[in-house]
């Protein structure tokens, strides 16, 4: 709850001065740039917006208009702000299939890049849930098909290398979601030839820099961070609190800027996922793509200033 009470009250703020949803991006990004920063996909190049969306639990609804109107304005929203990642998963339930509803219905579905993942057991089996998946996003390629949490991760890895050279997917990854998996995910980057490795990477939760991200880095694999709030604890920890002032020398004007431009300040950092069903959030979230980003003795600063709480 409190994640929403602080984002509101800055969103009320900015109601107050007539501004609104309408003004929020003029706030978070202060003008300094007209679109938002990009990042190389090291395997081909592609350049990709750096904050993205993740849909686990936020976008497993039913067909009502009250559970889909607001998914449907973030996507909107998304699109308007220059953000491209869309991250799912059959794991979340309806997810897959709200997306290819809503992205169709806008008339925007060809402006994102897909990225869903397997999760199941067998060569057959993953084939099939693949196959579904791109039905249900009403997509004829997959931009980016991930093994998800490493499930059965070799047999799935043969069959989407497959899959890439036939057309079906573009980009090929593995992801997980705790750092107790982060040494095996650096073993598949350094031994497999993929192009995405998705984790989980926060300001309080920095296992990836012990070799991760460097390997993921040096062995030119995108890399897309998941859990970038942890669950919501971040916004919990500073409740009541206002954003240091010292943190607007880097375009930062929010709690959620603060934590995703920490993530985004590391090099090997491609995208950024965070979820929400909120427009207002993802406005907000969607800043943090804009302006400057801290430099070393900033993050330093800004570890430091969540250690001392």
């Amino acid at each position: 709850m409190h994640h929403l009470l602080t984002r509101r009250e800055m969103i009320k703020i900015l109601g107050t001065a007539g501004l609104g949803i309408a003004g929020l991006p003029l706030l978070s990004i202060a003008m300094q740039e007209s679109s938002m920063r990009t990042r190389p996909i090291p395997s081909t190049g592609e350049e990709l917006p750096v904050v993205g969306l993740g849909t686990w639990i936020q976008f497993d609804v039913g067909t009502s208009e009250a559970e889909r109107a607001p998914l449907r304005k973030v996507l909107q929203l998304m699109a308007e702000k220059g953000g491209k990642v869309i991250d799912s998963s059959p794991m979340y339930g309806n997810s897959e299939e709200v997306i290819g509803d809503l992205t169709t219905e806008l008339g925007i579905a060809d402006r994102f890049f897909y990225a869903t993942k397997v999760w199941t057991s067998g060569r057959e089996r993953g084939i099939r849930q693949m196959q579904a998946s791109m039905r249900k996003m009403r997509r004829d390629t997959i931009d980016l098909m991930q093994v998800h949490n490493l499930l059965d991760w070799k047999n799935h890895l043969e069959t989407l290398k497959e899959w890439k050279r036939q057309g079906k997917v573009r980009y090929i990854g593995v992801t997980h979601h705790t750092a107790s998996s982060h040494s095996r995910l650096q073993d598949i980057v350094e031994s497999e030839d993929i192009d995405f490795v998705q984790f989980n990477y926060s300001i309080r939760e920095r296992h990836a820099e012990r070799g991760l991200l460097d390997a993921a880095r040096e062995n030119g694999v995108a890399v897309i961070i998941n859990e970038p709030y942890e669950g919501g604890s971040l916004f919990r920890a500073v409740r009541g609190m206002e954003v240091p002032g010292w943190a607007a020398d880097f375009d930062i004007n929010s709690w959620g800027q603060f934590f995703l431009k920490f993530i985004l300040s590391h090099p090997a950092v491609t995208c950024v996922i965070p979820g929400t069903s909120d427009p207002e959030h993802l406005v907000d979230n969607m800043g943090a793509g804009y302006g400057r980003l801290p430099d070393d003795a900033i993050r330093r600063k800004m570890v430091q200033f969540m250690e001392d709480l």
